[in-house]
């Protein structure tokens, strides 16, 4: 009979601190394991410049949509989430930049980027309130550039967001004083994965714990070695000579980090958080000022292309790194898919929720927002359409998602309700 693990059971050693997956060796006895409720979750992720809506968007509604460019990445996960059109948030054209309804996404203040313009609390910070520190980090969010994000505090204040992979995974696994830190980046640099420091505590584990855990396990650190190979290949250019041309900088297109690399790092970051339970909520910003991206057969900037006017040749392009997003945001479904919690998949409890601030980016729209929520217990596999012209409330679905995290609330922001389905 195995010895029952503590749920917040940790591998140490010098410099690195791995905490486990929900194994159901955690369980006063492995077979209460499947009776355990397992922690529900919560992920938003907006893609500021929005998606092309008929590459996103069915003909019908219904569980019988036909599948279209963008979802057929998805097919997979048909039934595991739900398309919600018909949603907005009133009041989002203040400002001179029409971009500032990003700023709202999760928090539905009106008229943001007025000279006279506060923000309200975003409704992920709401949760975190009221969850507290049940895990390591009450909430984490993530931007693809810079320090712009999503979360915003109580008192209206935006949360700087973690853009770097690789610093994020430092204040993951890696502790203890500065020599032994620097250390454990030297060999992560070096190619050396953290788990080579905890190999002696991990064949220990491995005497402890049940058959099906030992194949989760693998799976877990199978993640993590693939996290760390990816981030040292990303980290390696810093230090590498930029060639040098005959020609100036062009100054409308900067040469920038790359969008699809950096996003597919913050997937695959987003889903060791979750398999670890270091956060119960985090928050992911795709950033529209990348510059030119590096998508073969794409030549222009993804903001100059999400600004199409119809161009053919600029659609296009635009759907080429639109694919490639939708292949990461695939990827992370399937992560937390193929991981288990007990009886449950990762994505059974946890909320994906997968959209943009603006409905349409090429005439900067807010309408009609793209919404696709994914696991969390909910029943999907439908399309859903509301009144297109007279849209439901968006913060609707968050008064929704708020209480399936148990945080039981009667309204947010300009919420009328809940949104159901």
């Amino acid at each position: 009979m195995f010895k029952p693990l503590d749920r917040r059971t940790f591998l140490k050693a010098a410099g690195v601190s791995l905490a486990l997956p929900l194994l159901e060796s955690m369980s006063p006895t492995i077979a209460s394991a499947a009776t355990a409720a397992p922690p529900k979750r919560m992920v938003a992720i907006c893609n500021t410049l929005s998606l092309h809506p008929p590459s996103f968007w069915p003909e019908e509604t219904g569980s019988d949509y036909e599948l279209t460019e963008y979802l057929e990445i998805v097919k997979e996960h048909r039934k595991n989430f739900t398309l919600i059109n018909g949603l907005a948030h009133e009041d989002q054209f203040g400002g001179v930049c029409p971009h500032s309804c990003e700023m709202t996404w999760l928090t539905s203040a009106r008229n943001p980027g007025n000279g006279d313009f506060k923000n309200s609390v975003s409704f992920d910070q709401v949760a975190a309130e009221k969850l507290g520190y049940v895990t390591r980090f009450p909430s984490i969010s993530l931007s693809s550039w810079e320090e712009k994000g999503l979360s915003v505090s109580s008192s209206g204040v935006m949360i700087p967001a973690e853009s770097h992979p690789a610093r994020l995974f430092s204040q993951l696994f890696l502790q203890g004083n500065q020599r032994e830190v620097e250390k454990q980046k030297r060999n992560m640099s070096s190619g050396r994965s953290i788990l080579d420091a905890l190999m002696t505590r991990t064949k220990s584990l491995h005497r402890r714990i049940s058959a099906g855990d030992k194949e989760q396990l693998d799976t877990y650190f199978e993640s993590v070695r693939k996290a760390e190979k990816d981030i040292s290949k990303a980290e390696s250019w810093l230090d590498t000579p930029k060639p040098v041309v005959a020609r100036e900088t062009p100054v409308e297109y900067p040469d920038r980090e790359d969008l699809i690399e950096r996003t597919q790092l913050l997937m695959d970051m987003t889903s060791l958080i979750i398999q670890t339970d270091s956060s119960r909520l985090v928050t992911m910003l795709i950033d529209r000022d990348h510059g030119s991206v590096k998508v073969d057969g794409v030549t222009g900037s993804h903001h100059g292309l999400s600004h199409h006017g119809k161009d053919p040749e600029k659609i296009v392009e635009l759907r080429k790194i639109e694919v490639k997003l939708m292949e990461s945001f695939n990827s992370f479904l399937t992560n937390l898919t193929e991981n288990n919690e007990g009886e449950s998949s990762l994505l059974d409890n946890t909320m994906v929720l997968f959209g943009s601030n603006l409905g349409n980016g090429n005439s900067h729209d807010p309408h009609n927002l793209p919404v696709l929520l994914a696991g969390g217990g909910f029943d999907h596999g439908s399309y859903i359409k509301h009144d297109e012209n007279d849209n439901e409330p968006f913060c609707n679905l968050f008064v929704t998602m708020l209480n399936q995290l148990g945080v039981e609330t009667d309204s947010f922001a300009q919420s009328t309700g809940t949104l159901s389905w």
